[in-house]
C-alpha cells in the first residue's frame, strides 16, 4: 500500500528568531520524523495508508537536485509507485553533468560518454499528496548505481554522510531558509522587461493585498504539504516576496526547500502568476537570497548561546563559526554558484559580499543572530546570506556542515565581529581586519572550491569534478553576451 499524506533580498527583515528554537533539544518532537521547534510534522504525523488510485492519485513525482540546484524528475503511474520504491526508476548519469540550460558537458571524464544507467530511489518516508496538484503526490529522490550501491554524484548522500559525520562527533545540526522570490504577471516570455505584480512600498499590507488569493492557497498549501512556515512578507524588490521555513534537521530541511519551491510554482499557476527565485530576474534591482540559518548543539544545548565569547558564544560555538568564516570562499562556490549569483552578489545590497562575520549585521557574509530573553537561548543561529536557488540545496547544506565541523574540529577562534559595512572602507583598512571580498568571477569561485581540501573532501572528488564541469560549460556559454541577457537566460530555471 502507499503512504499518502495531505489533502487536495537584499533588504530582509525577517530572520529564523521568529521560528520554533533552532537547537533546543527539549523543543524536538521525536515522534515526527525531522521535525523540529516542538512542531509536529504535518505529513509524517498523520500519514495514513490508502489505495493510489482510490486516495485520487494519478502519480507520483520522484524529485532530486541537480549540480544548478535545478529540480529534476521522473513521474511514475500511482499503480507502479510500489515497484519503483522496489527497484527505483532508470536514469542517465549524464544528469550529474548538466548544465544550467540544459547543455550536457562531456569534460568530466567519468562521465565522459553517453552510455551507462543509474536508478532513481524514492524516499519512501517523504512521500506528500500535493495540495496544489491533488492529482498528483511528491517524494524525493535518491541516486544509486544500478547494482543499488552507492552513487558518488548523488547530492542527497553527500549530505547524508556530513550529517553523519557531526552526529559521530555528538554534534546535532538545524537549518531553516528564508525564500525570496519574484512573482510576475503570467505570459511574461523572458525577452523583455518582466511585469511584476507589485510595484509599491516594500514590506506593507498593500503589497499583500495585491496577491492576496495567492497567499491565502500558498499558505494553505504549504501547511498541507508540511512546510512549516514562520511568516510571509512582501519584500524589498518590485514583485518580491519572502516566507521562511522553520527549522529542521538538514536533510528535512533540503527536501522542505525542494517541495516548497513546487508548492509556490503550483500556487502561482493557479492565480495566474507566474514565480521565479533566480538570484537575479531583473540586472540592476535587488535579487532573491535563500538565506541559509544553520545551528549547532551537543547533548540538546546549543553552542551558539549560552557561553563567554561575544555574544554569548561558546568556545565550539565561536569555532563552528570560525569555521564557515575560514571556508567561506568555497562554501559560496556551492551555495551561489552560478552567473546570476555574481551578478547578484554586490556590496551595499545585503546579500554578502565580504568574507566577515557580524552580529545582526545584515550586510555581513554571516550574520549572527544572538540569543535574547525574549526568544530564548535555542534561538540563536549562523545565517549565510550568500546563498540562493542555484545551489543545490544538499550540497550548500554539506559544504556549510563539513566547515563548521571541521571548525569545532581544529578549535578556531572567531575574529571580532564587524558591525559596519566594510564595503566603505579602503583596502588598507579590509586588508588589516582580514576582510577580502569574495569571489566575483567563475574562474575564482572555482579556484577557491579547488584548493579548499575540506570541501572538496566533503563533497567528494568525483562530484566535485562535474560540478566543476558544469560552472565551466556554464560560463563558456555566456562568453559574448552582456549582463542583462545572461539575467534573462537564468530567470525562468528556478
Amino acid at each position: 500500500m502507499l503512504d499518502v499524506a495531505g489533502s487536495g533580498a537584499q533588504q530582509t527583515e525577517t530572520d529564523q528568531r521568529d521560528l520554533p528554537a533552532a537547537g533546543a533539544a527539549d523543543q524536538r518532537d521525536p515522534a515526527a520524523s525531522g521535525a523540529a521547534g516542538g512542531q509536529r510534522d504535518p505529513v509524517r504525523g498523520r500519514a495514513a495508508q490508502a489505495d493510489p488510485v482510490a486516495a485520487g492519485v494519478a502519480g507520483v513525482t520522484i524529485v532530486w537536485a541537480d549540480n544548478n540546484g535545478i529540480p529534476r524528475s521522473r513521474t511514475v503511474p500511482a499503480g507502479q509507485y510500489d515497484a519503483a520504491v522496489e527497484r527505483g526508476v532508470g536514469i542517465t548519469p549524464l544528469f550529474a553533468v548538466f548544465d544550467s540550460h540544459d547543455g550536457i558537458t562531456f569534460e568530466h571524464a567519468p562521465l565522459g560518454t553517453p552510455s551507462g544507467d543509474i536508478r532513481l530511489m524514492p524516499v519512501a518516508d517523504r512521500l506528500v499528496r500535493l495540495a496544489g496538484q491533488p492529482g498528483f503526490a511528491w517524494v524525493p529522490g535518491r541516486q544509486v548505481a544500478a547494482d543499488g550501491s552507492a552513487w558518488p554524484y548523488d547530492q542527497r548522500g553527500v549530505l547524508e554522510r556530513q550529517v553523519a559525520r557531526a552526529a559521530a562527533l555528538g554534534l546535532d545540526l538545524l537549518a531553516g531558509y528564508e525564500m525570496e522570490f519574484h512573482l510576475s504577471r503570467a505570459g511574461d516570455d523572458g525577452d523583455g522587461d518582466v511585469r511584476p505584480v507589485y510595484d509599491g512600498p516594500s514590506y506593507g499590507p498593500a503589497k499583500m493585498l495585491a496577491v492576496d488569493a495567492f497567499a491565502e492557497q500558498l499558505l494553505r498549501d504549504l501547511d498541507r504539504n508540511g512546510v512549516p512556515v514562520g511568516q510571509f512578507h512582501g519584500e524589498y524588490g518590485p514583485g518580491q516576496f519572502e516566507f521562511n521555513i522553520a527549522p529542521a534537521d538538514p536533510v528535512t530541511a533540503a527536501d522542505r526547500q525542494l517541495l516548497a519551491r513546487q508548492t509556490v510554482h503550483a500556487a502561482a499557476r493557479a492565480h495566474g502568476l507566474r514565480a521565479s527565485f533566480a538570484p537575479l530576474v531583473t540586472l540592476g534591482q535587488v535579487g532573491n537570497g535563500w538565506h541559509l540559518h544553520t545551528s549547532v548543539s551537543r547533548a540538546g544545548a546549543n553552542l551558539l548561546s549560552g557561553g563567554d565569547g561575544p555574544e554569548g558564544l561558546t568556545a565550539e560555538g565561536g569555532a563552528y563559526l570560525a569555521g564557515l568564516l575560514r571556508d567561506l570562499p568555497a562554501i559560496v562556490a556551492v551555495s551561489a554558484p552560478s552567473l546570476s549569483s555574481l551578478q547578484r552578489r554586490r556590496p551595499g545590497y545585503w546579500c554578502g559580499a565580504y568574507t566577515f562575520w557580524g552580529v545582526e549585521n545584515r550586510e555581513a557574509s554571516l550574520r549572527f543572530v544572538p540569543a535574547t530573553p525574549l526568544l530564548g537561548a535555542g534561538h540563536a543561529n549562523v545565517e549565510l546570506k550568500p546563498s540562493d536557488a542555484s545551489a543545490n540545496p544538499y550540497l550548500a547544506l554539506a559544504a556549510v556542515i563539513a566547515a563548521g565541523v571541521a571548525g569545532v574540529e581544529d578549535g578556531l577562534t572567531p575574529p571580532d565581529p564587524v558591525r559596519e559595512d566594510p564595503g566603505g572602507w579602503s583596502e588598507e583598512r579590509r586588508a588589516a581586519h582580514g576582510i577580502r571580498r569574495l569571489p566575483v568571477t567563475v574562474e575564482e569561485q572555482l579556484a577557491e572550491l579547488r584548493s579548499n581540501e575540506r570541501i572538496r573532501a566533503a563533497l567528494g572528488e568525483e562530484l566535485v569534478g562535474a560540478f566543476i564541469a558544469v560552472r565551466e560549460s556554464d560560463a563558456a556559454r555566456a562568453t559574448g553576451r552582456d549582463a542583462a541577457d545572461v539575467v534573462r537566460s537564468y530567470r525562468w530555471l528556478y
